[in-house]
Protein backbone atom coordinates (compact mmCIF):
# COMPACT_ATOMS: atom_id res chain seq x y z
CA UNK A 1 0.00 0.00 0.00
CA UNK A 2 1.32 3.65 -0.93
CA UNK A 3 3.61 4.61 1.97
CA UNK A 4 2.96 8.11 3.92
CA UNK A 5 6.49 10.16 4.17
CA UNK A 6 6.04 12.28 7.67
CA UNK A 7 7.49 15.41 8.41
CA UNK A 8 10.55 14.45 10.18
CA UNK A 9 11.70 15.83 13.50
CA UNK A 10 15.35 16.69 12.89
CA UNK A 11 16.35 17.49 16.36
CA UNK A 12 14.96 16.69 19.70
CA UNK A 13 12.68 19.77 20.20
CA UNK A 14 11.76 20.61 17.03
CA UNK A 15 7.97 20.72 17.00
CA UNK A 16 7.32 22.17 13.29
CA UNK A 17 9.18 23.43 10.01
CA UNK A 18 9.81 25.32 6.74
CA UNK A 19 9.72 22.39 3.86
CA UNK A 20 12.11 24.54 1.73
CA UNK A 21 12.93 22.44 -1.29
CA UNK A 22 12.15 19.33 -3.08
CA UNK A 23 14.88 17.75 -4.58
CA UNK A 24 12.93 15.18 -6.42
CA UNK A 25 9.38 15.50 -8.26
CA UNK A 26 5.96 13.26 -8.90
CA UNK A 27 7.08 10.44 -10.84
CA UNK A 28 10.32 9.97 -9.48
CA UNK A 29 12.30 7.41 -8.54
CA UNK A 30 13.26 6.78 -4.77
CA UNK A 31 15.57 4.69 -3.41
CA UNK A 32 16.71 4.51 0.22
CA UNK A 33 19.24 6.87 1.64
CA UNK A 34 18.48 9.43 -1.42
CA UNK A 35 17.88 12.91 -0.41
CA UNK A 36 14.17 13.63 -1.33
CA UNK A 37 14.01 17.69 0.51
CA UNK A 38 15.44 20.07 2.56
CA UNK A 39 13.78 21.23 5.71
CA UNK A 40 14.59 24.64 7.73
CA UNK A 41 14.11 24.36 11.42
CA UNK A 42 14.38 27.87 13.55
CA UNK A 43 17.63 26.85 13.21
CA UNK A 44 19.31 25.64 10.52
CA UNK A 45 18.53 24.17 7.10
CA UNK A 46 18.61 20.09 6.89
CA UNK A 47 18.56 17.78 4.30
CA UNK A 48 16.04 14.74 4.39
CA UNK A 49 16.76 11.18 3.66
CA UNK A 50 14.25 8.65 2.10
CA UNK A 51 14.10 5.49 4.28
CA UNK A 52 11.83 3.25 1.49
CA UNK A 53 11.81 2.57 -2.00
CA UNK A 54 9.40 3.66 -3.89
CA UNK A 55 8.08 5.99 -6.86
CA UNK A 56 6.87 9.01 -5.82
CA UNK A 57 3.16 9.31 -6.22
CA UNK A 58 1.86 12.87 -4.81
CA UNK A 59 3.24 15.75 -3.10
CA UNK A 60 1.32 16.66 -0.87
CA UNK A 61 3.07 19.97 1.06
CA UNK A 62 4.48 22.55 -1.27
CA UNK A 63 8.27 24.14 -1.48
CA UNK A 64 8.19 27.42 1.14
CA UNK A 65 5.40 26.04 3.41
CA UNK A 66 5.85 27.26 6.54
CA UNK A 67 4.66 25.69 9.95
CA UNK A 68 4.54 22.37 8.84
CA UNK A 69 4.34 20.01 11.65
CA UNK A 70 5.91 17.01 13.12
CA UNK A 71 4.61 13.80 11.73
CA UNK A 72 2.02 15.71 9.03
CA UNK A 73 2.17 13.66 5.85
CA UNK A 74 4.09 15.58 3.19
CA UNK A 75 4.34 13.07 0.10
CA UNK A 76 3.12 9.99 -0.69
CA UNK A 77 5.62 7.07 -1.78
CA UNK A 78 4.29 4.28 -4.30
CA UNK A 79 5.70 1.10 -3.79
CA UNK A 80 6.44 -1.71 -6.60
CA UNK A 81 3.10 -2.10 -8.79
CA UNK A 82 1.34 0.69 -7.49
CA UNK A 83 -0.13 3.38 -9.68
CA UNK A 84 -1.46 6.70 -8.29
CA UNK A 85 -4.93 5.25 -8.28
CA UNK A 86 -3.68 3.45 -5.28
CA UNK A 87 -3.33 6.48 -3.36
CA UNK A 88 -7.20 7.87 -3.34
CA UNK A 89 -8.63 11.49 -2.81
CA UNK A 90 -5.08 12.45 -1.03
CA UNK A 91 -5.78 16.32 -0.48
CA UNK A 92 -4.01 18.81 -2.69
CA UNK A 93 -0.59 20.19 -2.08
CA UNK A 94 -0.47 23.72 0.41
CA UNK A 95 0.60 26.67 -0.78
CA UNK A 96 3.07 28.71 1.10
CA UNK A 97 0.89 31.46 1.48
CA UNK A 98 -1.87 28.68 2.78
CA UNK A 99 0.95 27.44 5.58
CA UNK A 100 -0.39 30.04 8.44
CA UNK A 101 -3.91 29.28 8.32
CA UNK A 102 -4.08 25.37 7.52
CA UNK A 103 -0.73 24.15 8.83
CA UNK A 104 -0.95 21.07 10.63
CA UNK A 105 -4.92 20.39 9.89
CA UNK A 106 -6.27 17.66 8.19
CA UNK A 107 -7.75 18.44 4.50
CA UNK A 108 -11.02 17.08 3.72
CA UNK A 109 -11.08 15.07 0.35
CA UNK A 110 -12.98 16.57 -2.83
CA UNK A 111 -15.99 15.11 -3.26
CA UNK A 112 -18.96 14.00 -1.70
CA UNK A 113 -19.36 10.83 0.88
CA UNK A 114 -18.28 8.63 -2.12
CA UNK A 115 -14.92 9.53 -2.70
CA UNK A 116 -12.60 7.65 -1.56
CA UNK A 117 -10.47 8.51 2.10
CA UNK A 118 -6.86 9.02 1.92
CA UNK A 119 -4.68 6.54 3.38
CA UNK A 120 -5.05 6.62 7.31
CA UNK A 121 -2.04 7.61 9.12
CA UNK A 122 0.46 5.22 10.63
CA UNK A 123 0.70 5.22 14.29
CA UNK A 124 2.05 8.28 15.98
CA UNK A 125 5.90 7.41 16.84
CA UNK A 126 6.44 5.47 20.10
CA UNK A 127 9.69 6.44 22.57
CA UNK A 128 12.14 4.49 24.31
CA UNK A 129 13.43 5.73 27.62
CA UNK A 130 11.30 9.20 26.79
CA UNK A 131 13.56 9.11 23.40
CA UNK A 132 11.21 9.83 20.06
CA UNK A 133 12.13 6.45 18.38
CA UNK A 134 12.38 6.87 14.63
CA UNK A 135 10.58 4.69 12.71
CA UNK A 136 9.55 4.49 8.79
CA UNK A 137 5.34 4.85 8.41
CA UNK A 138 5.00 1.15 6.81
CA UNK A 139 7.39 0.09 9.89
CA UNK A 140 4.75 1.60 12.24
CA UNK A 141 2.21 -0.21 10.61
CA UNK A 142 3.19 -3.76 10.81
CA UNK A 143 4.28 -3.69 14.07
CA UNK A 144 0.80 -2.04 14.87
CA UNK A 145 -0.68 -5.27 13.23
CA UNK A 146 1.44 -7.98 14.53
CA UNK A 147 0.94 -6.18 18.12
CA UNK A 148 4.96 -5.58 18.18
CA UNK A 149 6.58 -2.91 20.29
CA UNK A 150 8.82 -0.88 18.54
CA UNK A 151 10.96 -0.06 21.42
CA UNK A 152 12.03 -3.32 22.03
CA UNK A 153 13.14 -3.26 18.19
CA UNK A 154 16.85 -2.27 16.66
CA UNK A 155 16.39 0.06 13.78
CA UNK A 156 19.44 -0.88 11.03
CA UNK A 157 17.44 2.64 8.49
CA UNK A 158 19.92 5.91 8.63
CA UNK A 159 20.42 7.02 11.72
CA UNK A 160 19.18 3.86 13.66
CA UNK A 161 15.88 4.04 12.26
CA UNK A 162 13.38 0.84 12.10
CA UNK A 163 12.48 -0.13 8.75
CA UNK A 164 10.11 -3.12 7.40
CA UNK A 165 13.06 -5.64 7.57
CA UNK A 166 13.45 -5.12 11.13
CA UNK A 167 10.04 -5.38 12.64
CA UNK A 168 9.30 -8.42 9.56
CA UNK A 169 12.74 -10.25 11.41
CA UNK A 170 11.46 -9.16 14.96
CA UNK A 171 11.53 -11.87 17.96
CA UNK A 172 8.00 -12.90 19.63
CA UNK A 173 9.66 -11.15 22.62
CA UNK A 174 8.75 -7.59 21.06
CA UNK A 175 5.44 -8.39 21.23
CA UNK A 176 3.27 -5.37 23.62
CA UNK A 177 2.70 -6.35 26.71
CA UNK A 178 -1.17 -6.45 27.52
CA UNK A 179 -3.14 -3.27 27.63
CA UNK A 180 -3.49 -1.37 30.62
CA UNK A 181 -6.00 1.46 31.46
CA UNK A 182 -4.50 4.56 29.45
CA UNK A 183 -2.07 7.10 31.25
CA UNK A 184 -4.09 10.55 30.44
CA UNK A 185 -1.77 12.26 27.53
CA UNK A 186 1.00 14.62 28.59
CA UNK A 187 0.00 18.37 27.93
CA UNK A 188 1.61 19.75 24.82
CA UNK A 189 4.53 21.23 25.12
CA UNK A 190 3.83 25.66 24.06
CA UNK A 191 4.58 25.92 20.41
CA UNK A 192 8.24 27.48 19.96
CA UNK A 193 7.62 29.56 17.93
CA UNK A 194 5.32 31.92 19.46
CA UNK A 195 6.28 35.47 20.00
CA UNK A 196 7.07 37.59 22.83
CA UNK A 197 4.23 39.35 24.48
CA UNK A 198 3.16 43.02 24.02
CA UNK A 199 0.61 45.09 21.87
CA UNK A 200 -1.36 42.78 20.01
CA UNK A 201 -0.36 43.52 16.08
CA UNK A 202 -3.49 45.15 15.15
CA UNK A 203 -2.96 47.54 17.83
CA UNK A 204 0.60 48.07 16.45
CA UNK A 205 -0.42 48.31 13.12
CA UNK A 206 -2.60 51.50 13.48
CA UNK A 207 -0.30 53.54 15.80
CA UNK A 208 2.22 53.07 13.09
CA UNK A 209 -0.64 53.58 9.83
CA UNK A 210 0.31 56.87 8.72
CA UNK A 211 3.73 56.32 8.64
CA UNK A 212 5.90 55.62 5.76
CA UNK A 213 7.05 51.81 6.95
CA UNK A 214 8.03 47.81 5.90
CA UNK A 215 6.88 45.07 7.42
CA UNK A 216 9.08 42.08 7.35
CA UNK A 217 7.61 38.53 8.32
CA UNK A 218 9.36 36.48 11.57
CA UNK A 219 11.23 33.64 10.11
CA UNK A 220 11.40 30.46 12.40
CA UNK A 221 15.03 32.11 14.51
CA UNK A 222 13.01 35.11 15.36
CA UNK A 223 10.50 33.65 16.52
CA UNK A 224 12.10 30.84 18.44
CA UNK A 225 14.65 33.77 19.95
CA UNK A 226 11.64 35.70 20.93
CA UNK A 227 9.73 33.20 22.47
CA UNK A 228 12.63 31.16 24.25
CA UNK A 229 13.78 34.75 25.56
CA UNK A 230 10.78 36.17 26.56
CA UNK A 231 9.90 32.97 28.50
CA UNK A 232 13.61 32.90 30.32
CA UNK A 233 13.41 36.62 31.15
CA UNK A 234 10.36 36.08 32.73
CA UNK A 235 10.54 32.56 34.36
CA UNK A 236 13.53 32.51 35.30
CA UNK A 237 15.08 34.64 38.55
CA UNK A 238 17.87 36.31 37.50
CA UNK A 239 20.54 38.10 39.31
CA UNK A 240 23.84 39.49 38.02
CA UNK A 241 27.61 39.89 39.45
CA UNK A 242 30.04 42.23 38.02
CA UNK A 243 33.71 41.86 38.22
CA UNK A 244 36.62 44.07 36.57
CA UNK A 245 39.17 41.70 34.81
CA UNK A 246 43.15 42.89 34.36
CA UNK A 247 43.67 41.56 30.90
CA UNK A 248 47.35 42.57 30.71
CA UNK A 249 48.94 39.44 31.89
CA UNK A 250 46.81 37.21 29.30
CA UNK A 251 47.44 40.05 26.63
CA UNK A 252 51.28 39.08 27.09
CA UNK A 253 51.00 35.66 27.80
CA UNK A 254 48.85 35.32 24.41
CA UNK A 255 51.20 37.22 22.22
CA UNK A 256 53.97 34.54 24.05
CA UNK A 257 52.07 31.79 22.66
CA UNK A 258 51.05 33.00 19.49
CA UNK A 259 54.34 33.67 18.52
CA UNK A 260 55.52 29.63 19.43
CA UNK A 261 52.08 28.91 17.17
CA UNK A 262 52.60 30.88 14.40
CA UNK A 263 54.20 27.77 13.02
CA UNK A 264 50.90 25.63 13.13
CA UNK A 265 48.68 27.83 11.50
CA UNK A 266 46.62 28.47 15.46
CA UNK A 267 46.13 32.17 16.35
CA UNK A 268 44.41 32.29 20.27
CA UNK A 269 42.14 34.86 20.69
CA UNK A 270 41.29 36.51 23.90
CA UNK A 271 38.04 34.56 23.56
CA UNK A 272 39.76 31.19 23.53
CA UNK A 273 41.10 32.19 26.85
CA UNK A 274 37.35 33.15 28.27
CA UNK A 275 36.22 29.66 27.35
CA UNK A 276 38.86 27.85 28.95
CA UNK A 277 38.73 30.13 32.06
CA UNK A 278 35.29 29.63 32.54
CA UNK A 279 35.49 25.87 31.80
CA UNK A 280 38.24 25.46 34.63
CA UNK A 281 35.97 27.26 36.66
CA UNK A 282 33.21 25.02 36.33
CA UNK A 283 35.76 22.56 38.05
CA UNK A 284 36.36 24.49 40.86
CA UNK A 285 33.14 25.65 41.67
CA UNK A 286 31.51 22.48 40.85
CA UNK A 287 27.96 22.94 42.67
CA UNK A 288 27.66 25.70 40.08
CA UNK A 289 28.01 23.31 36.90
CA UNK A 290 24.32 22.39 37.08
CA UNK A 291 21.02 23.31 34.72
CA UNK A 292 17.88 23.53 35.89
CA UNK A 293 15.13 20.75 35.36
CA UNK A 294 11.83 21.65 36.66
CA UNK A 295 11.84 20.12 39.76
CA UNK A 296 15.30 18.96 40.11
CA UNK A 297 18.53 20.49 38.94
CA UNK A 298 21.36 18.10 36.93
CA UNK A 299 25.06 18.39 38.46
CA UNK A 300 27.84 17.72 35.22
CA UNK A 301 31.29 16.53 35.33
CA UNK A 302 32.62 18.28 32.67
CA UNK A 303 32.77 21.54 31.62
CA UNK A 304 30.07 21.61 28.55
CA UNK A 305 30.65 25.51 27.25
CA UNK A 306 28.46 27.13 24.77
CA UNK A 307 29.71 30.59 22.96
CA UNK A 308 26.86 33.09 21.39
CA UNK A 309 27.57 33.60 17.85
CA UNK A 310 26.17 36.36 16.18
CA UNK A 311 24.83 35.11 12.62
CA UNK A 312 22.42 37.52 10.15
CA UNK A 313 18.97 37.51 11.63
CA UNK A 314 20.06 35.96 14.72
CA UNK A 315 22.39 33.88 17.02
CA UNK A 316 23.67 30.04 17.60
CA UNK A 317 25.31 29.35 20.86
CA UNK A 318 27.34 26.10 19.90
CA UNK A 319 28.74 24.18 22.67
CA UNK A 320 32.03 23.14 23.14
CA UNK A 321 31.93 19.70 25.16
CA UNK A 322 34.43 18.51 27.75
CA UNK A 323 36.22 22.48 27.44
CA UNK A 324 38.03 21.68 30.71
CA UNK A 325 39.79 19.01 29.03
CA UNK A 326 41.03 20.44 25.96
CA UNK A 327 44.21 22.88 25.59
CA UNK A 328 43.78 26.07 24.05
CA UNK A 329 44.74 25.64 20.70
CA UNK A 330 42.04 22.64 20.63
CA UNK A 331 39.57 25.10 21.95
CA UNK A 332 40.47 27.52 19.50
CA UNK A 333 40.20 25.52 16.40
CA UNK A 334 37.17 24.10 17.21
CA UNK A 335 35.75 27.31 18.05
CA UNK A 336 36.77 29.09 14.87
CA UNK A 337 35.01 25.45 12.61
CA UNK A 338 31.85 25.82 14.79
CA UNK A 339 31.28 29.63 14.22
CA UNK A 340 32.32 29.04 10.41
CA UNK A 341 29.81 26.27 10.18
CA UNK A 342 26.83 28.57 12.66
CA UNK A 343 27.33 31.39 9.76
CA UNK A 344 26.75 29.36 6.91
CA UNK A 345 23.48 27.26 8.96
CA UNK A 346 25.33 24.15 8.91
CA UNK A 347 25.40 23.19 12.38
CA UNK A 348 23.78 20.01 13.33
CA UNK A 349 21.50 20.28 16.21
CA UNK A 350 23.59 18.39 19.03
CA UNK A 351 26.21 20.98 18.16
CA UNK A 352 24.13 23.83 19.48
CA UNK A 353 21.88 22.09 21.93
CA UNK A 354 23.02 21.30 25.55
CA UNK A 355 25.76 23.01 27.83
CA UNK A 356 25.37 24.02 31.16
CA UNK A 357 26.86 27.75 31.02
CA UNK A 358 27.38 30.05 28.24
CA UNK A 359 29.47 33.29 27.32
CA UNK A 360 28.23 35.98 25.03
CA UNK A 361 31.17 38.64 24.41
CA UNK A 362 30.15 41.46 22.88
CA UNK A 363 33.78 43.43 23.56
CA UNK A 364 34.67 42.93 19.96
CA UNK A 365 31.99 45.11 19.37
CA UNK A 366 33.57 48.01 21.40
CA UNK A 367 30.48 47.56 24.15
CA UNK A 368 32.09 48.31 27.58
CA UNK A 369 29.59 46.05 29.40
CA UNK A 370 26.21 44.47 29.57
CA UNK A 371 23.68 42.00 31.39
CA UNK A 372 22.85 39.01 29.22
CA UNK A 373 19.38 36.75 29.66
CA UNK A 374 20.11 33.15 30.48
CA UNK A 375 19.30 30.16 27.96
CA UNK A 376 17.53 28.00 29.46
CA UNK A 377 18.07 25.53 30.75
CA UNK A 378 21.77 26.83 31.45
CA UNK A 379 22.43 28.43 34.73
CA UNK A 380 24.52 31.26 34.44
CA UNK A 381 25.65 32.96 31.12
CA UNK A 382 28.79 35.70 31.37
CA UNK A 383 28.70 38.65 29.30
CA UNK A 384 32.21 40.19 28.24
CA UNK A 385 32.79 43.55 27.40
CA UNK A 386 35.87 45.15 25.61
CA UNK A 387 39.30 45.42 26.98
CA UNK A 388 40.00 49.04 27.69
CA UNK A 389 42.71 51.29 29.24
CA UNK A 390 42.00 52.53 32.66
CA UNK A 391 43.88 53.71 35.82
CA UNK A 392 43.70 50.92 38.36
CA UNK A 393 45.55 51.18 41.90
CA UNK A 394 48.30 48.60 42.00
CA UNK A 395 48.75 46.23 45.02
CA UNK A 396 51.79 48.69 46.26
CA UNK A 397 49.11 51.39 46.07
CA UNK A 398 50.41 53.35 43.14
CA UNK A 399 48.27 54.50 40.27
CA UNK A 400 49.07 52.42 36.99
CA UNK A 401 47.34 52.01 33.96
CA UNK A 402 46.04 48.98 32.69
CA UNK A 403 43.65 47.30 30.00
CA UNK A 404 40.83 46.42 32.08
CA UNK A 405 37.78 43.88 31.20
CA UNK A 406 34.21 44.42 32.44
CA UNK A 407 32.29 41.14 32.66
CA UNK A 408 28.83 40.51 34.19
CA UNK A 409 27.51 37.03 35.40
CA UNK A 410 23.63 36.71 34.87
CA UNK A 411 23.03 34.09 37.23
CA UNK A 412 19.64 31.71 37.88
CA UNK A 413 18.88 32.03 41.46
CA UNK A 414 17.46 28.64 41.54
CA UNK A 415 20.44 26.92 41.07
CA UNK A 416 22.86 29.43 41.97
CA UNK A 417 22.93 31.28 45.42
CA UNK A 418 24.08 34.92 45.52
CA UNK A 419 27.58 33.45 47.23
CA UNK A 420 28.40 30.24 44.61
CA UNK A 421 28.06 32.59 42.16
CA UNK A 422 30.12 35.01 43.58
CA UNK A 423 32.51 31.92 44.13
CA UNK A 424 32.57 31.29 40.39
CA UNK A 425 33.53 34.29 39.14
CA UNK A 426 36.30 35.04 41.39
CA UNK A 427 37.48 31.79 39.90
CA UNK A 428 36.85 32.83 36.42
CA UNK A 429 38.70 36.19 37.38
CA UNK A 430 41.38 34.40 38.54
CA UNK A 431 41.89 32.34 35.63
CA UNK A 432 41.78 35.12 33.40
CA UNK A 433 44.33 37.41 35.76
CA UNK A 434 46.69 34.05 36.28
CA UNK A 435 46.65 32.65 32.07
CA UNK A 436 49.77 30.34 32.71
CA UNK A 437 48.05 28.58 35.57
CA UNK A 438 45.78 27.58 33.33
CA UNK A 439 47.76 25.02 31.18
CA UNK A 440 48.97 23.76 34.22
Amino acid sequence: MPIELLMPALSPTMEEGTLAKWLVKEGDTVSSGDLIAEIETDKATMEFEAVDEGVMGKILVAEGTEGVKVNDVIAILLEDGESADDIGAAPAAKAPEAASADAGTEAAPAGGSDTPAAPAPAPAAPSRDGTRIFATPLARRIAADKGLDLAAIPGTGPHGRIVKADVEGASPAAAKPAATAAAPAPAAAPAATAVASGPSTDVVLKTYADRPHEEVSLDGMRKTIAARLTEAKQSVPHFYLRRDINLDPLLKFRSQLNKQLEERGVKLSVNDFIIKACALALQQVPEANAVWAGDRTLKFERSDVAVAVAIEGGLFTPVLQDADMKSLSALSVQMKDLASRARDRKLAPHEYQGGSFAISNLGMFGIDNFDAIINPPHAAILAVGAGVKKPIVGEDGELAVATVMSVTLSVDHRVIDGALGADLLKAIKANLENPMGMLA
